[in-house]
């Protein structure tokens, strides 16, 4: 049988049906140098957050007359005391920053997440006029720093006689408006197929809402509770403008009275700190799948 040699078909004696011998190995190859190359940065990374952390822990557990005479003298140092987080554990202020911290941060995150979810289904799964809009200016209010309003905020909760109550705290940030975004990028992503089978059943909106896209949606809510849990526990400007009683003070406000009044006791001040971030980074550890697994499904990545 002839063979119809077809231009191009031919390339240095190599058959056309044939892959280019090299072009495996160019991928493969820069795949795993890309890979190298990641996991160098992140390792850098990695090294630059922990040095501040280390250097953190190392001064908490150094006594506080060799932490004032500086960096060499904490180094040297190699007598671990607890005396800083024995101080600061028995004298009984940082139970109730931790008592107000979570009240407040746990209120904040469940009256968000609900919220924000049921806005966030009006705007994506129904129909009326000016829907966009409404969104639109929504948005338009993360443009908008939160310190700017803390003054109408301050005036407002006096107006209404709660300041200096866990609601002045709680109140203000219930509209989360990142966390609308999240919850409509999430719910225009799940199919419509099933909310038409709910209408075709009889369901109201507020039973598709509840029996239907909820269940749906427990990885964003896991991950938006703890981003607002995060969020409100580490916020400082509010509570401080808000409360003046200490025993509804949370741990932010704590810990500037704290490192206010110790002044050159950096042992002390290093100590509360870490005692402040430690149940974030507990909860971060136990509940980090969640959070990756909420953001990962927003629809946020492109």
């Amino acid at each position: 049988m002839a063979t119809t040699d077809v231009p191009g078909s031919r390339r240095s004696g190599i058959s056309a049906a044939a892959p280019p011998r090299r072009a495996g190995r160019v991928g493969t190859n820069g795949g795993k140098n890309f890979n190298r190359v990641a996991g160098v940065l992140l390792a850098v990374c990695a090294v630059i957050w922990l040095i501040p952390s280390l250097w953190a822990i190392k001064t908490s557990f150094t006594a506080n007359a060799v932490s004032a005479l500086g960096t060499q003298a904490i180094l040297r140092d190699l007598n671990p005391t607890l005396a800083s987080y024995s101080s600061l554990l028995g004298g009984g202020d940082l139970w109730n920053w931790y008592l107000a911290s979570f009240i407040t941060s746990t209120l904040s995150a469940a009256l968000v997440v609900t919220f924000a979810s049921m806005a966030a289904f009006a705007i994506s799964r129904m129909r009326f006029r000016g829907r966009n809009v409404v969104f639109v200016l929504l948005l338009a209010g993360i443009m908008v720093p939160a310190d700017v309003l803390i003054i109408p905020i301050f005036q407002l909760l006096n107006s209404v006689g709660l300041l200096n109550t866990y609601w002045a705290v709680i109140f203000p940030q219930v509209s989360s408006v990142i966390a609308l975004f999240v919850f409509k990028q999430f719910f225009d992503g799940l199919p419509k197929e099933l909310e038409e089978a709910a209408r075709l059943d009889g369901a109201s909106n507020w039973r598709i809402y509840r029996s239907v896209i909820m269940p749906l949606s427990r990885p964003v809510l896991s991950a938006m509770a703890i981003v607002t849990f995060v969020g409100v526990w580490n916020n400082l400007i509010l509570p401080l403008f808000v409360l003046s009683n200490p025993d509804l003070m949370t741990i932010p406000v704590g810990l500037a009275t704290v490192q206010g009044s110790f002044g050159q006791r950096f042992s002390d001040i290093q100590a509360s700190t870490i005692l402040g971030a430690l149940p974030l980074v507990v909860l971060f550890v136990i509940f980090q799948r969640r959070i990756v697994e909420g953001v990962a499904g927003t629809g946020l990545k492109g």
